[in-house]
């Protein structure tokens, strides 16, 4: 069985197409194009070029910067807004003449990294995409689990949890609400927390080799970015207990999070003990547009 797996972001397509073992057989990247039709009619000429090129019909998965409705069965919430209000999946598989998979980018993430990454053969898994912002996705047995809404693992848009009276009412986020998660972890609120403190850095990264440089200002942002992690990742373990917590996004990539994290993590979850693996994605950047293609299953 051939799977085409997709990426659809706001500047850029990125098409991979997966054998039956798994294999990368094809891929290719586009820019996006920022109008509805053109974006349908890039989508149909990727899937075209790639069936073409192998001489193979393939299942079609979408990863997406939103999600479908269930009610209405079209886009909401897609930060490449010229996508949202139309039914992505029913107009692509009209088109292409089969069904198409659709789910949101973060989920596509979790499935990849169940199926065959670094949560391969864990039942329950949750993904976070730590980078420029915060989601998360949430796979179960291989497969997305997305919800009675469709917003299955909205983690980052729920307030930080055991908020300190320094942190109450100090952020406001894109989503309307003050004091999300993802105002406070994502690498956007790391470097934002370290500028208020005086520190002088572009990314999270940054932040993290100056903390090993033994800079002081950078240490107690990273300990205090690890203590809003650990808060945050004991908020899901206190309810879905998932077997492994894998880690993607830029903030993924600095590998003291995962020497200190697991000494934080107990302060917080019920029973004051925690062994939840948390690890590091093993396909990157890739991960999403791998899941995509594994939306039908192995």
């Amino acid at each position: 069985m051939l799977r085409i797996g997709i990426d659809l972001g706001g500047t850029k397509i990125e098409v991979v197409a997966l054998d039956s073992d798994g294999n990368e057989v094809f891929r290719k990247r586009i820019p996006t194009p920022r109008e509805y039709i053109a974006t349908v009619n890039a989508l149909v000429a990727l899937v075209t070029e790639v069936e073409d090129s192998l001489q193979q019909t393939a299942t079609i998965g979408i990863g997406i910067p939103g999600v479908v409705s269930p009610f209405t069965g079209l886009v909401k919430n897609a930060n490449s807004t010229w996508i949202n209000g139309h039914p992505l999946d029913v107009d692509l598989g009209t088109r292409l003449n089969r069904k198409v998979k659709i789910a949101n980018d973060a989920n596509c993430f979790a499935v990849s990294e169940a199926v065959d990454g670094a949560a391969a053969g864990k039942s329950v898994v949750f993904g976070a995409i730590i980078g420029t912002g915060c989601g998360a996705g949430i796979a179960i047995k291989g497969q997305v689990h997305d919800g009675g809404n469709g917003i299955g693992g909205e983690w980052g848009h729920n307030p930080l949890p055991w908020m300190k009276a320094d942190e109450f009412n100090t952020t406001t986020c894109f989503c309307g609400n003050r004091d999300c998660i993802e105002t406070f972890i994502s690498g956007t609120g790391f470097v934002r927390d370290f500028r208020a403190a005086g520190g002088v850095a572009d990314s999270g990264i940054e932040i993290a080799q100056m903390m090993q440089a033994g800079d002081p200002l950078a240490t107690q942002a990273f300990d205090r970015f690890i203590d809003r992690l650990a808060r945050s990742l004991a908020h899901v373990i206190n309810m879905m207990d998932p077997d492994v917590i894998v880690l993607g996004g830029g903030v993924s990539n600095i590998d003291a999070i995962y020497t200190e994290l697991p000494k934080v993590l107990p302060l917080y979850v019920v029973g004051r003990e925690c062994h939840t693996p948390v690890v590091k994605n093993c396909y990157g950047a890739s991960s999403g547009v791998r899941g995509a293609a594994w939306l039908w299953g192995r």
